[in-house]
């Protein structure tokens, strides 16, 4: 809503901000987006570093921007973009942690749910769990472009929560279930965009495998991590 702009943590003003908006953790990954796919791209925020800019993508307008790292961060940014700049679509690009043998560094993920043992459901106030999921068409759209673009991709249900550093043992139940890896931010966006009868996807690269040790270099994290963008963008 047009009189909630600027808001304390997006300085942009109320039309700045694209009907779509493709958001990374890392500002500067948003910074990257902004050079590398868009025309005309000029920055409409700055507000504690967390760039966002808006320009054209094939000619239509597009919007980048860092969202933070965790729930707590993407979910403030997601619900001022759904509800206060009447943003329809968001799109999450980041790193995640592999959970299966089979999905290797440098896959792509595409959460098609997001399982969680963060709290930020219980506002709702639902009886019983909710189920986080992101939009179909956005998700099918996503693999028909890997599939297009000959990148090795897993669609599924990744693992999302508050603690980085955990010391909990039984985090390892989530891949008996089959949870093809970890990040840190799904949930709230998936949640946020139900709440708002909006749209949401999140595709992730694996950075790094939590059962093997295994680790990208940031060579590797360069020159690699751009194929999940070039699947977002696929999508505008």
């Amino acid at each position: 809503m047009k009189e909630n702009t600027p808001t304390p943590h997006n300085g942009a003003k109320y039309g700045e901000i694209a009907k779509t908006v493709i958001m990374a953790g890392d500002p500067l990954r948003a910074k990257l987006m902004a050079e590398r796919f868009l025309t005309d791209a000029r920055l409409v925020n700055n507000v504690r570093g967390m760039m966002a800019f808006t320009g054209k993508y094939n000619g239509k307008e597009v919007t980048v921007m860092g969202h933070g790292m965790g729930i707590p961060s993407i979910a403030i940014y997601t619900y001022e973009l759904y509800n206060f700049y009447d943003v329809e679509t968001i799109i999450r690009v980041g790193s995640c942690g592999s959970r299966q043998m089979y999905v290797n560094l440098g896959d792509i993920v595409i959460a098609q749910g997001a399982c969680t043992d963060s709290n930020y459901g219980d506002q709702f106030q639902l009886p019983g769990h909710y189920s986080c999921i992101a939009n179909f068409d956005l998700c099918r759209r996503a693999v028909d472009a890997c599939e297009k673009l000959g990148y090795k991709y897993h669609v599924g249900n990744v693992f999302s929560a508050d603690v980085f550093y955990s010391e909990d043992p039984r985090k390892q139940n989530w891949t008996k279930m089959g949870v093809l890896a970890d990040e840190m931010e799904a949930p709230a966006l998936y949640m946020n965009a139900a709440r708002a009868n909006k749209k949401a996807l999140v595709i992730c690269t694996v950075s790094d495998h939590i059962l093997t040790g295994e680790a990208t270099t940031a060579e590797e994290r360069q020159n690699t991590f751009t194929k999940m963008m070039d699947v977002a963008f696929s999508l505008i």
